[in-house]
């Protein structure tokens, strides 16, 4: 593997809409970057508007942006990179074959949230909005979110605080010997 210091490696946070990806991805950024990581935040609104503008949310536009999101993190993480990923990605096949696809680690992150937690929590007002079918095909209303089956992170973010769920993460990847040692105590 090398030096921890040139390790890059995808992570890969997936979730219903109001679950916590983004806000997780934001905690975890400056964390990684003061113990030396170079580190891009790839967000699932961000990409929809300049890499895939123009796709819809029928299946087949869903997967072709996933996959242009799995693209670009594995062409950052090769390059030294922890490319974060912060996008729904609600089909288990189209994430396992990125995972299949990648050159550089993969490391899957289920941040998890009931899907009545998420609905109260509705920052956007999308769970609204799709219950009074304004929104056709939305994740966990309308249409489906295949959770992963074995991911190497899961974080409950009904449950935990973000930082309980940062510690998760970080400690995964001490294991992997992305971060140096240690590195989870950076939140104590």
């Amino acid at each position: 593997m090398g030096d921890w210091r040139e390790q890059g490696c995808t992570l890969w946070f997936t979730g219903l809409s109001g679950a916590g990806k983004s806000t997780l991805a934001e905690f975890l950024t400056p964390v990684l970057r003061d113990l030396g990581k170079k580190v891009e935040v790839l967000d699932g609104d961000e990409v929809r508007e300049f890499l895939s503008k123009g796709l819809g949310f029928s299946k087949e536009d869903r997967d072709t942006n996933v996959r242009r999101i799995g693209f670009v993190a594995d062409m950052l993480a090769r390059n030294g990179v922890v490319a974060i990923t912060a996008a729904i990605s609600p089909y288990r096949a189209i994430r396992d074959e990125i995972r299949a696809r990648s050159s550089a680690p993969f490391i899957e992150i289920h941040v998890h949230a009931p899907l009545e937690v998420v609905e109260e929590r509705d920052t956007k007002g999308l769970y609204k909005k799709a219950r009074a079918g304004l929104i056709p095909q939305f994740t966990g209303v309308s249409d489906p979110y295949e959770p992963p089956v074995a991911p190497e992170v899961v974080c409950e973010t009904a449950r935990q605080s973000i930082e309980e769920s940062a510690k998760l993460v970080l400690a995964y990847l001490e294991q992997r010997g992305i971060v140096p040692s240690g590195a989870s105590a950076h939140l104590d």
